[in-house]
C-alpha cells in the first residue's frame, strides 16, 4: 500500500507553490535571460521531444522555464503545466514530454519562490503568479510553431495539480486567451479550504508554510496573516478576504472554458466539496465540465497518474485540436474498489460513471439515528485531541497504531455518538451526508467535528471512509435550535448488516479547537440523509486472472513435471541422526544463470530446531529468496545439500509433504468462499480429506465468520491470513513464509505475528523472510543474517539484538532545541536526543509509556510522522551487512 503523503518530499509533489513581489508602477516585461539549452528525448519510437531550458524575466523576477516540442514549423496548440506547492518544473517533465510527443507545444515553469525561480511566494496572487502565466502566454504567442486564434492569442490549455491546478483556473479567469483547462486535486476557495466553517485547519496550514521554506519565504502580509491566526487559533475576516481574493472563486463568473476537474477522494486538504463548487460555477457559465474523482489525493493513495494523463490528453485533443471524434470520457466518473486481487492482495479498482455530474446530494435516502440527547466535554487545552487523519503523514499515523493508538480515535467523554440500526441491504453512499442537530454549549461558540463511520456487525471494527472529518463552528445565535450539518463527501459501500455511526467530537488533531473547557449537549433532530447518486453505473470488472491463469498454469506445471522427471537423479539416503531436525543446510551454493563466478548463494550452512521461529534477514540481493526456493525444491543447488527431517530435498521429494509454504501470494478463486478455496486446494493435492486439519489451521489463522464469505470481499489482511491457513493445511511440521506482511497495516501485521507464534507453539517450526526488523525482533526466536549470498551470523535473537527502551520519534520538520529540552524534561523520560538529520528524536523511556509520550508530543504541537521502537536490531543488522540496504 502506498499507502496512502508521509514525507515532505511527497507534499512537494502534490502541493503547489509560488512567490513574487510585483514592482508597483512597472510595466510587465518578459526578457530572455539567454538562448537557453536544448535537449532531445525519444518516446518509445515516437517523434523525438526537444526541451529548451531558459530563464525569463517578468517584472524583474527570474522565472525558470522549459519548452517541449517535437520540432518543425507545423502549427500546433500549446499547453502550460503548473507544478505542486513545494515542487518545481521538474516534477511535471514526464507529462510535458508526453503531451509534446502527442503534438503540443508545452511550456513548464517553476513558480515564484520555487526551484530556480526568484521572488516571494504570493499564493497565486493575480498581480504576481497569475500575471506570470499571462506573460508566458505572450511568449508562446510569438513562437512560429504555436497555433494562433488571433494575433497574440495562441490556442492554449492549462493544467496542473494542487497549486498548479489552482493557477490553471485563475489563468482562465484572468486571461481570455485560455481555451481549455484541466485542474487536478486543487482548491476553489483557499479560505474555505484552510478555514472551513470558520475553523482553522492548523496542521495543513503549518505544512503549507513549512513546505514553502518557512514564513520568511512568503509575501509579508501572508506571513503576518498566518502567524496571527496560528496564535489566536481562530480565522478572522481579514484572513478570509486575503485568501479569497487569491482564489479561483473570486473570478468564478469569468471562467467560461471547457474544464476537466480531477479531485481526490483521499484528501483532507482540498476535499470533494471544492471540486463540487468549481463544477457548479463553471457549468453555470455554460462551459462543458467533466468531473473525475480519483482514488488518491493529498492524503496519499493511488493518484491514477497514467489514466488521468490520458484523459487530460483526450480533453485537450477535443477542445484544443478540435477533434470532435475524441472520447473525452463521461460527465462524471468515480474510482471504486471492487475487491482484492487474490494474487498480490492489491485493491481492484473500477470506474462508476454517469453522463452528467450528479453533485453531492443526488438520490438521498434517510437513515434513522434516534433522538437521544448526549452530553460531552471539550477538554482544557483541547487536549488530547481526537485523531481522524494526520495531514500528509498517513503512513506515519498508521505506524502509531503499532503502539496501541488506532488510525481513528475518539476519546471517551469527548464526543456524541449516534448509531443506525443494522442495514437490511447494502448501501452505496456517493456525496455528502447531512443531518439536523440541536447543539448547546456551556459558553461561547461550539466547535464540533463530524464524521460517519462504517461499523461491523459485531461492533468491534469501525472504518472512517477516507479518514475524513468536517468541522463546524456553531455560534451562540444558532444554538438551541436545529442546524443542518453537511458531513464529508465520500464514495463508500456500507454492507448489509453494518451500521452507520455519526460522531460529533469536541476536538480533532488537524484543527484548532477552543482552549477553554466547556460542555456540549447535542440532540439528533432528524435522520441522517445520505446521497446515493442512483444514475451511476459501475463498469464491469476486467476478467479475473483465474479465467485464463489456471489453464496456463496447468500447462506450465505439466511441462515442469516432465522436465524434472527426466532430470531426477538418485536421492541420497536418509540420515537417521537428523530425523528430528526440521532443517539442516550444509555448504549450499547456487550460481547465477550464465555465470561461472557470480553466486546467488555461496557455502551457506545453518540448522533450525523444533519450536523455533527463525527470521531470515538480509538486504536485497542477499540470496534469501533463492535459498527458500531451493529449500522448497523449486530450483536445484549447484553444490551442498538441504535436509528436512533427515531427508534430502529434491524436486518432488516425499518429505516436502511435511513442508508448507507461502511465497509471493496465494492464488484464490475470488468468487468462492474462504473455506471453499481451502477445500478445493486440498482436494487438488490428492491427499485424504481427514489429513487436511482444516479446522486446526483455521483456528490458528483466526478468520472466524469471514470463512463463509467470498474471497473478493476480503481485506488484504484477511487474504494474507487465508493464504497462511492454506500453507498450514495438513499441519506441516515446517512452515515457510516469504514476506507474509507485505502490504499489511500495523494491526494486520500484529495479527500475522500472532499467527506465526501460535503455530510454532505446538512444537512446529516456522521460517520467515522479512524486511520488517521490528516485527522479526518481536516474533522470531532465532535469526539467520545473509549478505551477498553468504551467512553473516546465526543465533538467538537475544544474542544478536538484545532489548531496549528506546523510541524513535520522527517529525515533519526540524526539531528545535527548545522542544528537545521540553521532551527530555517530561516525567518518565530518561533522555531525548535529536537524530542526525534533525527531524527526529531518540527518546529513552524511564517509567513513561509509549502512549503517554505520544500524548505529550501532541500537546507540544510536534508534527509527528512516526513513533516506533528503536532497538538494537537495526543497528546490529546494518553493522553485520556493512551498511547494506534492508
Amino acid at each position: 500500500m502506498e499507502t496512502p503523503i508521509a514525507r515532505t518530499s511527497r507534499w512537494r509533489r502534490l502541493l503547489p507553490r509560488k512567490r513574487g513581489r510585483w514592482a508597483a508602477g512597472l510595466t510587465a516585461l518578459v526578457v530572455l535571460a539567454g538562448a537557453g539549452t536544448w535537449t532531445a528525448t525519444a518516446d518509445d519510437g515516437g517523434p523525438a521531444v526537444h526541451r529548451q531550458d531558459r530563464m525569463m524575466r517578468v517584472d524583474g523576477v527570474s522565472i525558470d522555464t522549459s519548452y517541449f516540442t517535437t520540432g518543425g514549423t507545423q502549427r500546433r496548440p500549446a499547453v502550460l503545466i503548473g507544478h505542486g506547492f513545494g515542487g518545481s518544473k521538474n516534477d511535471v517533465r514526464a507529462q510535458a514530454e508526453q503531451l509534446a510527443g502527442a503534438g503540443y507545444a508545452v511550456l513548464t515553469w517553476s513558480a515564484r519562490g520555487f526551484g530556480k525561480s526568484g521572488g516571494e511566494i504570493a499564493l497565486n496572487a493575480p498581480d504576481r503568479e497569475v500575471k506570470d502565466v499571462s506573460r508566458l502566454i505572450d511568449w508562446l504567442a510569438d513562437r512560429p510553431e504555436v497555433e494562433l486564434d488571433a494575433k497574440g492569442d495562441p490556442r492554449i490549455g492549462v493544467t496542473g495539480a494542487s497549486y498548479g491546478g489552482a493557477v490553471s483556473l485563475l489563468a482562465a479567469g484572468y486571461d481570455k486567451r485560455v481555451d481549455a483547462i484541466a485542474p487536478q486535486i486543487t482548491y476553489w476557495n483557499l479560505a474555505d479550504a484552510l478555514f472551513p466553517d470558520g475553523v482553522f485547519k492548523k496542521l495543513w496550514a503549518g505544512i503549507f508554510v513549512t513546505t514553502g521554506g518557512g514564513c520568511q519565504k512568503f509575501e509579508k502580509q501572508l506571513c503576518d496573516m498566518y502567524e496571527r491566526i496560528a496564535v489566536s487559533g481562530k480565522p478572522d475576516a481579514a484572513a478570509r478576504a486575503l485568501l479569497t481574493e487569491r482564489s479561483p472563486s473570486a473570478v468564478a463568473d469569468r471562467i467560461k472554458v471547457p474544464a476537466l476537474i480531477v479531485q481526490g477522494q483521499s484528501d483532507s486538504l482540498f476535499p470533494l466539496g471544492q471540486a463540487d463548487a468549481m463544477a457548479e460555477a463553471i457549468s453555470g457559465n455554460g462551459a462543458p465540465v467533466a468531473v473525475d474523482w480519483i482514488a488518491g489525493g493529498h492524503d496519499g493513495g493511488d493518484l491514477e497518474t497514467d489514466r488521468v494523463r490520458q484523459r487530460i490528453g483526450a480533453w485537450f485533443d477535443r477542445y484544443l485540436k478540435g477533434d470532435k471524434g475524441t472520447d473525452t470520457g463521461p460527465g462524471f466518473r468515480v474510482t471504486r474498489t471492487g475487491g482484492i486481487d487474490s494474487t498480490d492482495g492489491a485493491a481492484l479498482t473500477r470506474g462508476a460513471s454517469s453522463d452528467t455530474y450528479p453533485g453531492l446530494n443526488s438520490g438521498g435516502e434517510t437513515i434513522d439515528l434516534g433522538r437521544r440527547t448526549q452530553t460531552f466535554r471539550n477538554p482544557a487545552g483541547a487536549n488530547p485531541p481526537a485523531i481522524s487523519a494526520v495531514p500528509g503523514v498517513g503512513g506515519g499515523l498508521s505506524r502509531l497504531s503499532s503502539l496501541g493508538v488506532g488510525l481513528s480515535i475518539d476519546f471517551p467523554g469527548q464526543y456524541a455518538r449516534f448509531d443506525s440500526a443494522p442495514l437490511g441491504k447494502s448501501l452505496r453512499v456517493t456525496g455528502s451526508p447531512t443531518v439536523r442537530v440541536v447543539v448547546d454549549a456551556e459558553r461561547g461558540d461550539a466547535v464540533l467535528f463530524g464524521k460517519v463511520y462504517d461499523v461491523s456487525p459485531d461492533g468491534k471494527q469501525q472504518v472512517l471512509p477516507s479518514q475524513l472529518v468536517a468541522p463546524f463552528r456553531i455560534p451562540q445565535s444558532q444554538q438551541g435550535r436545529g442546524v443542518q450539518l453537511t458531513l464529508p463527501a465520500i464514495d463508500h459501500q456500507f454492507d448489509a448488516g453494518h451500521r452507520l455511526r455519526m460522531v460529533l467530537s469536541a476536538t480533532d488533531l488537524g484543527y484548532a479547537s477552543p482552549a477553554e473547557p466547556t460542555t456540549y449537549e447535542v440532540t439528533a433532530a432528524g435522520p441522517l440523509t445520505v446521497p446515493t447518486a442512483p444514475a451511476l453505473k459501475t463498469a464491469a470488472a476486467t476478467p479475473p486472472w483465474w479465467t485464463w491463469g489456471l489453464p496456463a498454469a496447468a500447462v506450465v506445471i505439466a511441462a515442469l513435471l516432465l522436465l524434472t522427471a527426466r532430470r531426477r537423479t538418485a536421492t541420497p539416503a536418509p540420515e537417521p541422526a537428523l530425523a528430528g531436525v526440521p532443517l539442516q543446510i550444509t555448504g549450499l551454493s547456487k550460481k547465477y544463470a550464465r555465470s561461472a563466478e557470480r553466486y546467488a548463494v555461496k557455502e551457506l550452512s545453518f540448522r533450525v530446531e523444533k519450536g523455533q521461529v527463525l527470521g531470515l534477514l538480509g538486504p536485497n540481493g542477499a540470496g534469501k529468496t533463492t535459498t527458500l526456493r531451493m529449500l522448497m525444491g523449486l530450483i536445484t543447488p549447484d553444490d551442498g545439500e538441504i535436509r528436512v527431517f533427515g531427508q534430502a530435498i529434491r524436486p518432488g521429494a516425499p518429505v516436502l509433504s511435511r513442508v508448507g509454504s507461502f511465497v509471493e501470494g496465494a492464488g484464490f478463486l475470488p468468487h468462492l468462499s474462504g473455506r471453499a478455496n481451502l477445500e478445493l486446494y486440498w482436494q487438488a493435492t490428492g491427499r485424504p480429506a481427514e489429513d487436511a486439519y482444516i479446522e486446526e489451521a483455521l483456528a490458528i489463522a483466526g478468520l472466524g465468520d469471514a470463512l463463509a464469505r467470498a474471497v473478493r470481499t476480503y481485506s488484504q489482511g484477511m487474504r494474507q491470513r487465508l493464504a497462511i491457513a492454506q500453507a498450514m493445511l495438513g499441519m506441516p511440521d515446517l512452515l515457510i513464509l516469504d514476506e507474509p506482511t507485505n502490504g499489511l497495516d500495523p494491526p494486520q501485521i500484529r495479527e500475522m505475528r500472532d499467527v506465526m507464534i501460535r503455530y510454532a507453539a505446538g512444537g512446529r517450526t516456522v521460517i520467515v523472510s522479512s524486511h520488517l526488523l521490528s516485527e522479526v525482533e518481536q516474533s522470531c526466536t532465532h535469526l539467520v543474517v545473509m549478505d551477498r549470498g553468504r551467512l553473516v551470523q546465526a543465533g538467538p535473537v537475544a544474542e544478536i539484538t538484545g532489548s531496549g527502551d528506546m523510541l524513535l520519534v520522527t517529525s515533519a520538520q526540524d526539531v528545535a532545541e527548545p522542544l528537545v529540552g521540553k521532551v527530555a524534561a517530561l516525567p518518565g523520560i530518561g533522555s531525548a536526543v535529536r537524530t542526525d538529520d534533525g527531524r527526529g528524536l531518540l527518546v529513552r523511556l524511564d517509567g513513561a509509556t509509549s502512549s503517554e509520550l505520544i500524548a505529550e508530543l501532541v500537546r507540544l504541537d510536534m508534527p509527528l510522522t512516526g513513533v516506533g521502537p528503536h532497538r538494537r536490531l537495526e543497528d546490529a543488522f546494518l553493522t553485520l551487512i556493512s551498511g547494506g540496504s534492508a
